[in-house]
């Protein structure tokens, strides 16, 4: 049994207390002295025999109350480290000022069953293989910089904490080491916690359900994927989505841009370096993207501006999944999908030699085009009111509508820029508007906001004439690509019996 004896404190109280319990024969096993409490372990004591030990403590000066419980303080925490560490998925040892290893979790002894020896009582500088580690831990105040060590023939990421007493005298470290694929994972998921799936891919145009049917069967195939399409229309949040639904969902996804970073700068982020690559490098060297995405996915951005050396590199990884870091001598392998996307026709730049044809095949094994805005407009005022209410959420300001007038301008813009500049023109609209509602001289468009012709202004006599000849302009532009009444209903969200009415009043079509 286990009994908790809350006393007054005073000098000498504890060893009464203990002295009782061996006036009454019992063996004491374990005693834990928290003032005000003494927590004595004494296997032999029962109910019965507690009923006569409190009797005999309680007649000691200063003790208050002896209680039963389940388990001595010092041995719950042990408990709860213990259960605490091995939740650890990453090696965690705890090493004394002389670099002796003092606690090792689960991951730690796993990482080092290579070595076929005891981790408890070794030198931590002998697992690594560093002699001079203890030397600089204690120069750095026992906190290194993140630097990259190799235990049991595996490559990790090392953090140290100091382990201070009271009075601040450093009593050793404590050593965590971070897998690259691990590190992947945690800042995949603070970098991609709000990107959805193919529900994030907003459209009801048949361009839009064919494509979403598509990519939905080819991201459970698990082979390189090409994106095309204009700047602007989406490709990222395509190639997420394909990533969500494949089976790699759950493992890192990361983006790189060939064209926002120079070379040497898109192969260190890509493959990574080692230790003293170039000047500026970290000491201990960066692990790359496709380590850091191993079992992921990795997304090539504008892959045709990427340099003819990155593309030899990128076709061998792809021909086997092994590379080297930048400045390393050291084989690496990895399982990486890659998802690329371009703007640019790569077939034109292989036939004038910009793009390696051997690549484009490697990565065009299945591929997607991502449509225009202008290619499916019956997706443009649903595009604008979702980042109509985002807009507004976003600058704090109450729901605002977008008007009849911008809404048809919205559909005859032809949106160069694709859904990007879409958004830009709705965020500077909420920005700039201090109504409730969005007009078209809201809008900014070039096409909305040029001024008209003089002779054509000079026959406008009315705001009610000026209009008709913009609805009528409107309706002979797209019934030339909805001759249906219903479809260009449909176009312009409308009822057919008021296209009709309208296509009548204008003489367009085949009605009176």
């Amino acid at each position: 049994m286990r009994i908790d004896v809350q006393f007054t404190d005073r000098v000498g109280i504890a060893q009464e207390i203990l002295a009782t319990s061996a006036q009454r024969g019992y063996n004491v096993t374990a005693v834990e002295v928290e003032p005000p409490h003494v927590y004595i372990e004494a296997p032999q004591l029962d109910d019965a025999g507690l009923t006569g030990l409190r009797a005999d403590l309680m007649r000691v000066p200063g003790v208050q109350t002896v209680t039963p419980v389940a388990m001595l303080p010092g041995a719950q925490r042990r408990l709860y480290l213990d259960a605490l560490l091995s939740s650890q998925t990453d090696p965690v040892f705890a090493l004394d000022a002389d670099g002796l290893v003092v606690v090792a979790n689960r991951a730690a002894n796993t990482a080092c069953a290579s070595m076929q020896t005891s981790v408890i009582g070794q030198t931590f500088q002998s697992l690594i293989g560093q002699t001079q580690f203890m030397q600089t831990l204690a120069e750095c105040d026992y906190r290194l910089p993140v630097t990259e060590v190799e235990l049991g023939g595996e490559t990790y990421m090392m953090e140290t904490t100091a382990l201070q007493e009271a009075d601040a005298r450093v009593a050793g470290a404590v050593i965590t080491l971070r897998a690259p694929s691990r590190m992947g994972e945690q800042l995949s998921a603070l970098q991609n916690y709000s990107t959805g799936g193919f529900d994030a891919m907003l459209g009801h145009s048949q361009e839009m359900l064919q494509l979403k049917q598509r990519a939905a069967r080819m991201a459970l195939v698990d082979a390189p994927l090409l994106i095309t399409g204009e700047t602007g229309t989406g490709k990222e949040l395509l190639a997420h989505a394909c990533h969500a639904a494949s089976g790699r969902s759950l493992q890192p996804f990361f983006v790189l841009n060939c064209a926002a970073l120079p070379e040497n700068l898109a192969e260190s982020e890509l493959f990574g370096y080692s230790p003293g690559a170039f000047t500026g490098a970290l000491r201990g060297g960066k692990p790359g993207l496709l380590e850091l995405a191993d079992r992921g996915t990795v997304f090539l951005d504008e892959v045709g501006e990427m340099s003819a050396y990155l593309q030899a590199k990128l076709l061998r990884f792809l021909n086997d999944g092994s590379f080297r870091r930048v400045g390393g001598d050291r084989e690496l392998k990895v399982n990486v999908r890659i998802i690329s996307a371009t703007h640019r026709n790569l077939d034109e730049m292989v036939a004038n030699g910009n793009f390696r044809q051997d690549l484009l095949y490697r990565l065009n094994v299945l591929n997607l085009h991502m449509p225009a805005l202008r290619a499916r407009p019956d997706d443009i005022l649903l595009l604008a009111q979702s980042i109509l209410e985002k807009a507004c959420a976003q600058a704090r300001r109450t729901p605002m509508r977008l008007s009849a007038a911008a809404s048809a301008a919205l559909l005859t813009n032809p949106w160069e820029g694709n859904v990007r500049q879409l958004q830009n023109v709705i965020f500077r609209a909420v920005t700039m508007s201090e109504r409730a509602f969005i007009d078209i001289g809201d809008l900014e468009l070039a096409s909305a906001a040029s001024p008209a012709d003089p002779s054509d202004t000079a026959q406008v006599n009315t705001l009610a004439q000026a209009m008709a000849d913009y609805e009528k302009a409107l309706l002979l532009r797209l019934h030339r690509e909805f001759p249906s009444t219903r479809k260009l209903a449909k176009r312009l969200g409308s009822s057919h019996s008021v296209i009709a009415q309208r296509l009548r009043r204008y003489g367009i079509g085949d009605g009176p």
